[in-house]
């Protein structure tokens, strides 16, 4: 095989002896450079070290300047190498990575330099991706970032140690599913998901802002245009426009609500009972809302859900149906006990008709 030939696939493991005087330097993460006892150690045991790492393309040395300088030392014209195909700012993160698992370790500042180098070349890798190059901590890679990428555009992509592409900012796909949420309140979760790419866990914390009446997006989080989202208490109630109305009527000429209206109707008490302070500003009325959210169901949902149901299922999802019905019954009538034997006025009740001011 003609190891020169620098387009040919090697095998995993090939190794190969190469001249001395044929290798380029390394583009070594070590300020100091090569460190001469180091080198005197390595030639007592040189019989036993592992190949150099070469970058096939430029033939400069990714990994074992001391190697090489010890086989220097000791009269050699050749050492064994181990070649590396990939890109310039590859071969350098492999050198630091490199020479942070063994050999001579290198030192805090030498890896601080290495991280701020990788920064400037890849502002899009992620603090810990960082980190696990050059061996210091997330944090650390964080306080260097700002003077590494202080020239560069400021990007709202991350690239993790996993391989995956990270979102830094979030607003604008909260703030989308926020708008969904109260345009069209019966969208299952995974819907709003699909449509705008945030997590489950992050659709599901929008939702329980939205019940207690704050922003979508936390207050103090950075938003890709600097601006922080609005105050709370400055945004109005959102609309809750719904499908139109289809009055539906009696046998007695008598009009009734539709699906639609009951649906408009209950999502109105809910969302007014969310604004209640009284729920709002305790942590077991913010429990209750959040319990409260996840099991009402109006008819528009139900109605979205039913098709799905296959027809040997029917009878015991209506009699499953039934069961919840009775326990909401029992809820509404020990409520209403609880009503007659409380002296303390509350400042909001519910009746059949809706949702009032207590008398």
């Amino acid at each position: 095989m003609d190891s020169n030939d620098r387009s040919l696939t090697l095998p995993a493991n090939f190794t190969h002896q190469v001249r001395i005087e044929a290798l380029l330097p390394a583009d070594s993460p070590r300020l100091n450079g090569v460190d001469e006892e180091h080198v005197r150690r390595l030639a007592g045991i040189y019989g036993s070290l592992p190949p150099v790492l070469v970058h096939r393309t430029t033939m400069r040395v990714v990994d074992g300047m001391h190697r090489v300088a010890a086989a220097t030392s000791m009269g050699l014209s050749s050492v064994e190498v181990q070649y590396f195909d990939g890109a310039d700012e590859e071969a350098f993160l492999r050198a630091v990575t490199a020479n942070v698992a063994h050999g001579l370790p290198l030192s805090v500042t030498d890896r601080k330099a290495a991280a701020e180098r990788i920064l400037r070349a890849r502002p899009e890798l992620s603090d810990r991706s960082v980190a696990s190059y050059t061996g210091l901590d997330a944090k650390t890679v964080a306080s260097i970032r700002p003077r590494s990428t202080a020239e560069s555009p400021r990007s709202n992509i991350r690239l993790g140690a996993d391989g995956r592409v990270h979102p830094l900012d979030r607003t604008a796909e909260r703030l989308r599913a926020a708008e969904l949420m109260t345009q069209r309140p019966d969208l299952p979760l995974r819907a709003i998901v699909q449509e705008t790419g945030l997590s489950l866990g992050t659709a599901h914390d929008v939702r329980r802002r939205l019940l207690r009446g704050e922003a979508p997006v936390p207050q103090g989080r950075r938003t890709t245009t600097g601006l922080r989202p609005p105050s709370p208490k400055t945004l109005p109630d959102p609309p809750i426009p719904l499908p139109s109305p289809r009055a539906t009527t009696e046998p007695s000429g008598t009009a009734t609500p539709s699906g639609s209206n009951r649906s408009r109707g209950s999502l109105e008490t809910l969302r007014r009972l969310a604004g209640d302070p009284s729920l709002r500003h305790s942590d077991s009325g913010r429990q209750f809302l959040r319990w409260l959210h996840t099991h009402v169901v109006v008819d528009e949902a139900w109605r979205r859900q039913a098709d799905a149901i296959p027809a040997h299922c029917t009878d015991t999802v209506a009699e499953l149906a039934l069961q919840c019905s009775h326990a909401w019954k029992r809820f509404a009538e020990d409520l209403g006990r609880r009503r007659l034997t409380d002296t303390t006025p509350a400042p909001f009740t519910q009746t059949a008709s809706g949702s009032r001011p207590a008398a």
